[in-house]
């Protein structure tokens, strides 16, 4: 399979809670879009794996992306270590991505530094040769980084994505994670799933849309024309 995007989250849930609408987007726009599940995300306070397994489907196909799996590392201890290195290469050389979005390098989840460096040292792997990683050599053009949510922050994107026909279908997948969203301290008022709306908005008053999701890159960022600029 050869992707044009590839998605890679810490845990099942973090791809829909940071670029839900974008994931929405690209698709919508014909674009061949996976998602990578670093980890099974448990346990938590009201989850359990087969829980999650079963949220995941659902928000899965609501998504319509052409490819979901999960790596199998470990949740809460999450690293960027050698052996997790080999595991993420070779699906980027099976997967053959042209754009992979991974998460900000800061923040307060361990797990997500862990995930964002993984990533970039992964990236640079998965074009070696002679090595004994599947598949063939492949670069992804770029990485974009997305931002996760466990560290409230001034932040000053390198670009910021319309969503905004897309919200209402974002939000019914986030209700997917009921373990997660709907439950317990997630489930007071406002509410997680009316946060994650508030904060889309603040980034849609920015661009002057109604909703947005925020974007950064490490790399410039070149255009073929102007007329896609909001």
């Amino acid at each position: 399979m050869q992707l044009d995007v590839l998605v890679i989250a810490p845990h099942p849930d973090d791809a829909e809670l940071a670029m839900g609408g974008t994931i929405l987007k690209m698709v919508d726009e014909g674009l061949l879009v996976g998602i990578l599940d670093l980890t099974d995300g448990e346990p938590t306070p009201y989850g359990d794996p087969t829980t999650r397994a079963q949220e995941t489907a659902e928000a899965t196909k609501l998504l319509a992306v052409a490819w979901r799996e999960n790596l199998g590392l470990v949740n809460r201890r999450l690293e960027a270590d050698l052996a997790s290195r080999a595991a993420l290469a070779g699906v980027l050389r099976q997967t053959r991505p042209r754009w992979i979005f991974a998460p900000y390098w800061v923040d307060a989840h361990p797990d997500h530094v862990a995930a964002s460096a993984l990533v970039d040292a992964a990236r640079f792997w998965a074009k070696l040769s002679k090595t004994d990683l599947p598949g063939q050599a492949h670069w992804p053009e770029r990485i974009f980084y997305y931002y996760c949510f466990h560290l409230h922050q001034a932040l000053q994107p390198a670009f910021v994505v319309d969503i905004s026909p897309y919200w209402e279908r974002k939000a019914a997948i986030l209700a997917c994670y009921r373990s997660q969203f709907l439950v317990g301290s997630a489930a007071e008022p406002p509410g997680l799933i009316e946060r994650v709306r508030e904060y889309a908005a603040s980034w849609g008053w920015c661009i002057g849309t109604r909703y947005g999701e925020p974007f950064t890159c490490r790399e410039p960022i070149g255009l073929a024309s102007l007329r896609g600029l909001l």
